[in-house]
């Protein structure tokens, strides 16, 4: 339960963090980047809710649909994270920092379907 309202709570974030860029990638110059980071903010900040709903239903195994929706988290921290730093400093937080992120949601992906094969109900 605990990890549940964790995982709403960061995804209230992400979303905020996903309109914000949202917003800058509308007014500013060249920032695609922005653009991207913010989709992946926003898509998986709603699957965090999704995942997070389905599991207290019962529809997904409890700790594999817990590691999918972190997986959401830091994936997506990870990859809007770095593209946002590209674009404001010009450097990236580490190398292979927004490949390294997209292969933690996709990982996060194959998780919830998983925790969906393995439920009780």
């Amino acid at each position: 339960m605990m990890a549940q309202r964790l995982l709403i709570g960061l995804a209230g974030l992400m979303g905020a963090a996903g309109v914000a860029l949202a917003a800058a990638a509308a007014h500013g110059a060249d920032a695609s980047r922005l653009a991207s980071a913010s989709a992946m903010l926003l898509f998986h900040a709603t699957a965090i809710l999704g995942v997070t709903s389905l599991l207290a239903r019962g529809l997904l195994h409890g700790g594999i649909g817990l590691i999918g929706a972190f997986g959401f988290v830091i994936g997506a921290a990870l990859f809007a994270g770095d593209l946002t730093l590209r674009q404001y400093a010009g450097h990236s937080l580490f190398p292979m920092a927004a490949p390294t992120g997209g292969m933690v949601m996709i990982a996060g992906w194959l998780a919830v379907s998983v925790a969906a094969a393995a439920a009780r109900k």
